[in-house]
């Protein structure tokens, strides 16, 4: 197996808290070379090394199934696909590990999986269980309501008392829980069981990610449900690289994600899915 190559200066890392390192470390400390990665010699310098790699396969345009319900598309799934071709390692099984966000990020945790990248928000909590690259993208939370229902709410500042929808152990969840003590607060394990909710005038609005607002209403033309105030959170909300903690991995991804970002496919993702 190739020596885990390490970075032992700050010179070109990443901010350090954004991106999650992975399981199955193992013996990366006597593996490692000491040579430190740089953006000239990052190309395979994972080459022979297999890695565990988990996603959400339920949250568009970032990780979702095509209409077929087998196969995997996404940003995110792009994303994974290039850092694979320039990193060089192998997905162990072949096929990366599809999981809701509250056991994706408790396989984090655990070190089940290695990598994880599912539009994962880089939260300060979940900054002291994993670590995460810099953000590829920056997002917000969006509140979200029906207007066929007449709740007066034109963002979330007018969340008070009512009835809120979020997607279980995702950043959305984590705010009303520390910042909506006053509302009734119902979980989801997929989104799309909230925007149903929603739908059925069940719940008064639903906080999501304001990347995903936009892509439901974009894609359902003929919805009721609309994306209503300003985004926020934004602090808490940046989309990045998931690992382990102590992952020997971790500046070969956060390199990597420096190069992609230089040589425009960073842009190219996003002109592709978000815009």
């Amino acid at each position: 197996m190739k020596r885990i190559q390490k970075m032992m200066s700050g010179f070109i890392i990443f901010s350090a808290a954004l991106f999650v390192t992975g399981c199955s470390a193992g013996n990366a400390d006597s593996e490692n070379s000491g040579e430190k990665i740089t953006k000239e010699n990052v190309e395979a310098s994972m080459e022979g090394e297999k890695i565990t790699i988990g996603t959400s396969g339920v949250f568009a345009p970032f990780s979702y199934y095509e209409a077929d319900g087998t196969t995997l598309t996404g940003y995110d799934i792009d994303l994974l696909n290039e850092l694979q071709t320039l990193l060089g390692y192998e997905v162990k099984g072949g096929e990366y590990q599809v999981q809701d966000y509250a056991p994706l990020v408790t396989s984090l945790t655990q070190g089940k999986i290695d990598v994880a990248a599912a539009a994962l928000c880089a939260t300060s909590e979940r900054q002291k269980v994993m670590d995460f690259t810099e953000p590829y993208l920056n997002s917000g939370q969006k509140v979200m309501i029906n207007n066929q229902a007449d709740t007066g709410i034109t963002g979330v500042d007018d969340l008070s008392g009512k009835t809120v929808a979020v997607e279980k152990g995702t950043a959305s969840h984590t705010y009303a829980q520390k910042n909506l003590s006053d509302t009734e607060l119902l979980t989801y394990d997929k989104i799309s069981g909230a925007y149903e909710a929603l739908n059925q005038n069940k719940v008064d609005a639903v906080i999501q990610d304001a990347p995903n607002v936009t892509y439901y209403v974009k894609t359902n033309p003929d919805t009721t449900l609309a994306g209503v105030g300003d985004e926020f959170n934004k602090e808490e909300a940046p989309y990045a690289v998931a690992l382990a903690q102590d992952s020997p991995y971790k500046e070969n991804f956060e390199v990597a994600l420096e190069v992609l970002a230089e040589n425009g496919t960073l842009a190219k993702l996003q002109e592709k899915w978000l815009e």
